[in-house]
């Protein structure tokens, strides 16, 4: 995972607990960094048709940005889920936040295996899932 992607799953969860554009100001929060640098990753989403950015309206996630979004957290839920059901790791969170940045779709996808999850998280994206739930579960983002 990289950085990149940890700002496409910051914007999208942010935009969709506020049901629009995600702030500046809340990314550069959430994702612990200036909103100078916050300002930069967005222009970079931007250019790569990932985000549209309007000043003083905020950014959000063009169709392919949403996908790549979903991707990361559903590749981030498969980790977490293995390490908590599988390993029975106490604090898989933490080690799932440091596993995500070195597993790659492969992994994930043999690790998916083993879980036996169904196809559509429904920890990530089901019935029962709320933006401000996620928010709370990704807050490391």
């Amino acid at each position: 995972m990289n950085t990149a992607d940890q700002y496409l799953k910051a914007i999208y969860v942010v935009q969709e607990a506020r049901d629009g554009p995600a702030s500046t100001g809340d990314l550069a929060d959430t994702l612990e960094v200036s909103p100078a640098s916050a300002n930069e990753m967005i222009g970079k989403l931007e250019r790569r048709g990932l985000a549209d950015h309007e000043k003083y309206e905020g950014v959000e996630l063009t169709d392919e940005g949403i996908v790549r979004a979903r991707e990361a957290l559903q590749t981030y839920c498969i980790i977490e889920r293995f390490l908590a059901n599988v390993l029975e790791v106490e604090a898989y969170q933490e080690e799932a936040r440091a596993l995500e940045s070195v597993i790659d779709d492969t992994v994930a996808e043999r690790l998916d295996t083993i879980i036996d999850r169904r196809e559509e998280c429904p920890d990530c994206f089901g019935a029962d899932w709320t933006p401000r739930a996620r928010i709370d579960a990704v807050a490391w983002l």
